[in-house]
């Protein structure tokens, strides 16, 4: 496949060498680009950086956004406000493991108005927190993961079932799950115990949340789907954008 366009992607999280998933994202690209012709110019945007790039508008102007893992963040209004723009402004998006539950939260808080919704990691005194300690942590682990028909889960990861790696300690209480449901938000892949692992977002041109890490399968030579089908995302994005620019001139 080839593209005429480069997308822009905003990676936002607080780079570390220490952080495996981040030493993956070079890899990654460089893959997407030699394999799929999906040519992504990646922006490092630190979670302090990143509330005022939202209040400046730039961050709306990426053809992409993937929160990345690396909770606790240095700060959490950054990263709820890079979500936030990338839901509300329709730009292509993944979140992955931090990037997951902090996608929770912010649709907790914003569309659900609960205000008092809360993460345990940066919050551990919240009277009610949204996303707590998991009963047995996922640091190094590997499982199933079910996406229901018909998801926007299931067309990326293109199968209904994946094995898929994990690096956490926290995940969604499940009993604060039925009012994000009820609000639109699909929680479409779960684990062989059916605990919520994939969320998305209908109507949306690519919005999708995954408590795994798909950039950590292999050894980054081949890009997870996932990652892949964020890639295309952002390049249609890109593409949809000059074409708009062509058409104003």
């Amino acid at each position: 496949m080839t593209t005429a366009h480069t997308a822009r992607i905003a990676l936002v999280g607080d780079r570390s060498p220490h952080v495996k998933s981040h030493t993956r994202i070079p890899l990654l690209l460089d893959a997407l680009a030699a394999r799929d012709g999906l040519v992504l110019d990646a922006y490092w945007i630190p979670t302090g950086d990143a509330g005022a790039e939202a209040a400046a508008g730039t961050l709306g102007r990426f053809d992409a956004v993937w929160v990345l893992p690396g909770s606790p963040y240095a700060s959490e209004a950054g990263v709820l406000e890079a979500i936030r723009v990338a839901r509300e402004e329709g730009i292509p998006f993944l979140g992955t493991c931090g990037g997951f539950q902090h996608t929770l939260l912010e649709y907790a808080r914003t569309v659900c108005g609960l205000t008092g919704a809360a993460h345990a990691e940066n919050d551990p005194g919240a009277a009610d927190p949204l996303i707590t300690p998991l009963a047995c942590s996922l640091v190094g682990h590997e499982g199933l993961v079910r996406a229901e028909p018909g998801s926007l889960a299931e067309s990326a990861l293109g199968a209904e079932r994946s094995m898929e790696r994990y690096h956490c300690n926290y995940g969604p209480e499940p009993r604060h799950l039925p009012a994000l449901a009820a609000h639109g938000l699909r929680l479409s892949g779960r684990d062989e115990d059916g605990q919520v692992r994939i969320a998305e977002l209908s109507g949306h041109p690519f919005f999708l949340a995954t408590l795994f890490q798909p950039e950590l399968r292999g050894d980054g030579s081949v890009p997870h789907p996932i990652v892949r089908a964020l890639a295309v995302a952002a390049v249609t994005h890109a593409t949809a954008a000059a074409g708009a620019a062509a058409v104003a001139e």
